[in-house]
């Protein structure tokens, strides 16, 4: 890189500047004092833990995600956290070892060896909560309104909510005795919702007709609150695994419904994001114009076990830069400044002082300084008239 070229950052490593950070930095406070008001409890993990910590549960998906360095202090591997969850459950099942639910938030940077999609961003701010200690629908329900209270908060307008569950086409494809090969390879055809390979794959993995109807029914129900109806209708005669998971859906939608009923729900059957260690319901947040969600969740029931305590757990995560993006409210963080001059008059500090200490911004000029009052973003002027420092409009 040349002289004149090391300005620049890496790709997808983001920086933000004024006033775009103050107005960040007002929402992150307001998100975390809701998040307080819910009994979440603020964590702060560590940027850098040793990678077995960090790819564990959730983390295995993130293996290629996560940058890696030795240890020079031991020579074992460390790794930079691509996701916060992981630490989460390390923290329930060890610092806090609490026997009751446990609700825990979070708020920082992770970092990605490579970002989501084009233009997309390798630093992301994540923001989360999660909820340990409690298996009934009424914790995923709670994880999701929370979520939702939160996007109200930041005026994210037209927000869709996805809902599947991941025992559904994991007990089909048990009640199939697929191979975990042939599951891997139906799971990937799935989601991309290829109808003609599935019937292909369907036709030498599976014997029997009935099952085979059942799992090809997957990659049509999705749509409105009727999938769940279609979806007993389809799926009869499954196993009560598969009977038991979409029952526990409908009640988690029920009870959405009943708390925040203005909000858009979607279904999909088929639609089974984080499949590789969610456990149950999961979910994902759409609005118009974003090909991806911007925000994920869903049930990941003894993710705590590597650390020597299973515990149920459900959660969500967010990028909080990108939702900034979306975001109508405008965050105003000062109505102004007030431009003080130069000087070290005794009269002059003090004013400056109490000013500061009745919540105004002032600003100082330093001796020699180019740029005035405007040109510091200053709507207003601390001068001395007849010996009192008064502020006055520029």
């Amino acid at each position: 890189m040349s002289t004149k070229d090391q300005w620049l950052l890496p790709e997808g490593i983001d920086q933000l500047l004024p006033p775009e950070a103050w107005r960040l930095e007002c929402a992150r406070r307001e998100l975390l004092d809701l998040f307080s008001c819910w009994g979440y409890d603020l964590i702060i993990p560590p940027l850098i833990e040793y990678l077995e910590s960090l790819l564990t549960g959730t983390g295995n998906d993130l293996d290629l995600q996560t940058f890696k360095v030795t240890d020079q202090l031991t020579g074992r591997m460390m790794g930079l956290r691509a996701d916060m969850t992981p630490q989460a459950a390390r923290i329930d099942a060890h610092p806090l070892q609490r026997s009751e639910p446990t609700r825990l938030c979070y708020l920082g940077t992770v970092l990605h060896t490579r970002n989501d999609g084009f233009g997309g961003s390798r630093s992301p701010l994540q923001v989360g909560a999660e909820l340990f200690g409690h298996a009934g629908v009424e914790s995923d329900v709670e994880i999701i309104t929370l979520l939702l209270e939160s996007l109200q908060l930041l005026l994210i307008p037209d927000i869709h909510i996805d809902l599947g569950h991941v025992g559904i086409f994991r007990g089909l494809a048990r009640d199939a005795g697929l191979s975990a090969q042939q599951e891997n390879e139906l799971f990937e055809a799935l989601q991309r919702k290829a109808v003609p390979e599935i019937e292909e794959m369907l036709k030498l993995f599976v014997g029997d007709a009935g099952q085979r109807q059942r799992l090809a029914a997957l990659a049509d129900l999705n749509g409105d609150r009727s999938v769940l109806q279609r979806a007993r209708e389809q799926l009869a005669g499954a196993s009560e695994p598969v009977l038991a998971a979409l029952d526990n859906l409908g009640a988690i939608a029920a009870l959405i419904e009943q708390r925040a009923g203005k909000e858009t729900l979607y279904f999909d059957l088929a639609e089974l994001r984080g499949y590789r260690y969610q456990t149950g319901m999961v979910f994902a947040v759409f609005v118009p114009g974003c090909g991806q969600e911007i925000a994920r969740g869903g049930r990941y029931d003894a993710i705590g076990k590597v650390f020597g305590r299973s515990r149920p757990a459900t959660g969500f995560s967010t990028d909080l830069r990108e939702l900034m993006q979306l975001s109508k409210r405008s965050f105003v963080h000062n109505r102004g400044a007030i431009f003080a001059p130069a000087g070290e008059d005794e009269d002059l500090t003090s004013a400056v002082t109490a000013l500061r200490q009745s919540g105004e911004r002032v600003v100082r000029a330093l001796p020699g300084q180019a740029g005035a009052a405007v040109e510091m973003g200053c709507d207003r002027l601390l001068v001395n008239q007849q010996g009192q420092w008064v502020v006055k409009p520029v």
